[in-house]
């Protein structure tokens, strides 16, 4: 079995056709999805680049393997995983597999994806590296102008100063692009890859759409802004919210930028979705041209998601709200049912489901869970819970998640804690924690987190004990939270 693993950075599920959006223009993902099985309740373990890729890496979740955080943005953190931690890339060596990374990076500090044995260009960092010597070759090898922006979109931070840059127009042709120079040197690589014969694993991570937005005037313009519908969460008051959010909402200055402005930003995010869609239907057609496609397994999903807006944020940060742990789930393996799965997966699955697809042992994916059973269209027993943790961004700030099909339990150390009911309020703007009416959820949630906790081995239950014991008689562990809402 070989693999193409395609993966986007801080991609929102609700940009894609296949996901129910109507105007956005994504028919190579689309296509992918029509073919394969696209997970609808598909998670990050953590809304952060550098430890979710660590835990897809590792199989492992981020409180074990201790890559917490973005060393360029938190130093109070480790920078690289320990020697010795188990990572699917080693396994697959050991049969033989061919191991390539074309693209993003940004799993550790000091050791790089060739150090795990993966070839391709080194590309470290959280945005497109457009003065990395392998890119200038390229631009000089087909006479391609440099990377040039203007009209640069930022509002203005609370100190006065200009904040982030959210987007811009990049002044170069598609074909000058990082984006189809990653795809460019995919489908050179897969070539290479298809010429040896040996089974192999290719991965493609592009940098985007994580802001800011630097794209051409075709996809800068392609979206006439009066098309987007405003997240209903930019109606966050940030009430009985921690503070922490309304703090973050000032970083990103997006009170002091028009809603005008807001609008042009989300339709250049979907401009740089179709960018990325039509890069990556150039390396799907050549797969088919190489004649890998009944050969190979594709994977589609995402580090994280990203506010753009909604509850008047941008990036990412300590809000576990669904527009930053909600990520695309796209997986096609040959034979395979064309499918729609409705349970809770996660980008740490993929490590346990590589494995599995390729022969080798899954036990040392400690935190993953095949999804073959889920992709060969079988009903197996499966978790009706999902965790999710965060550790810090731009400083330490330690959360953890617990959700059902209904329920959303956020437990926050150093603030308020949060409970949403997603069924009555999807957009998740209104914290019912202290509502009398769901005290049985509330307790239900946070024993079921605790206990999830404390078996997995993350020391963060320690700080639930108190909250654990109280009420403890009151916990009925054979009940859902759904079910217990209807109990007196």
């Amino acid at each position: 079995m070989n693999f193409l693993f395609l993966m986007t950075d801080q991609h929102r599920v609700d940009t894609l056709g296949c996901y129910g959006n109507p105007h956005v223009d994504t028919p190579h993902l689309d296509r992918l999805a029509a073919s394969g099985t696209r997970f609808d309740r598909f998670y990050t373990p953590t809304a952060i680049c550098t430890p979710a890729r660590a835990s897809l890496l590792t199989g492992q979740a981020p409180f074990r393997h201790r890559l917490l955080a973005n060393h360029e943005r938190n130093v109070g953190y480790l920078e690289d995983l320990a020697d010795g931690t188990f990572t699917f890339p080693e396994a697959l060596r050991e049969r033989d597999y061919q191991l390539a990374l074309i693209g993003k990076w940004h799993a550790g500090t000091h050791r790089n994806a060739a150090s795990f044995g993966f070839e391709g260009p080194d590309l470290p960092g959280w945005h497109n590296p457009v003065d990395h010597p392998d890119y200038l070759a390229y631009l000089e090898e087909r006479g391609l102008p440099p990377y040039r922006i203007s009209d640069h979109i930022r509002g203005t931070t609370p100190n006065g100063n200009p904040g982030n840059l959210l987007a811009a127009r990049l002044h170069q042709p598609v074909e000058a692009t990082f984006e189809h120079y990653l795809a460019t040197r995919a489908i050179e690589q897969l070539e290479r890859q298809a010429a040896d014969g040996r089974p192999f694993f290719l991965a493609t991570h592009f940098f985007g759409p994580h802001l800011p937005y630097l794209i051409p005037d075709e996809y800068f313009d392609r979206y006439d802004p009066e098309l987007v519908e405003l997240p209903p969460s930019i109606a966050e008051t940030f009430e009985h919210k921690p503070q922490v959010q309304r703090n973050y909402s000032a970083h990103w200055t997006f009170d002091t930028m028009p809603i005008e402005v807001t609008r042009k930003l989300i339709a250049v995010y979907w401009g740089y979705v179709s960018l990325i869609d039509e890069q990556i239907g150039r390396i799907l057609d050549a797969m088919d041209r190489l004649g890998l496609t009944d050969s190979t397994t594709v994977f589609f999903t995402a580090d994280h998601g990203e506010f753009t807006g909604a509850h008047r944020l941008h990036d990412k940060g300590p809000a576990m709200y669904e527009d930053i742990y909600r990520i695309p789930g796209i997986i096609r393996v040959p034979g395979a049912p064309a499918q729609v799965r409705t349970e809770f997966a996660t980008l740490t699955d993929c490590t346990a489901t590589i494995l599995d697809l390729a022969g080798c042992d899954t036990t040392p994916a400690v935190d993953s869970r095949s999804l073959v059973p889920l992709l060969q269209g079988e009903d197996p027993s499966w978790p009706g819970e999902l965790l999710a943790e965060f550790h810090g961004h731009h400083f330490p700030y330690p959360q953890r998640m617990i959700r059902d099909d209904r329920y959303k339990l956020v437990v926050n150390p150093e603030s308020v804690n949060e409970l949403y009911d997603l069924l009555t309020d999807p957009h998740e703007l209104t914290n019912r924690y202290e509502d009398p009416e769901l005290q049985p959820v509330r307790r239900h949630l946070m024993h079921l987190l605790y206990e999830r906790l404390r078996d997995r081995g993350d020391k963060f239950f320690h700080w639930m004990t108190p909250m654990y014991e109280i009420g403890a008689s009151d916990y009925d562990p054979t009940l859902s939270a759904f079910e217990l809402e209807e109990t007196p």
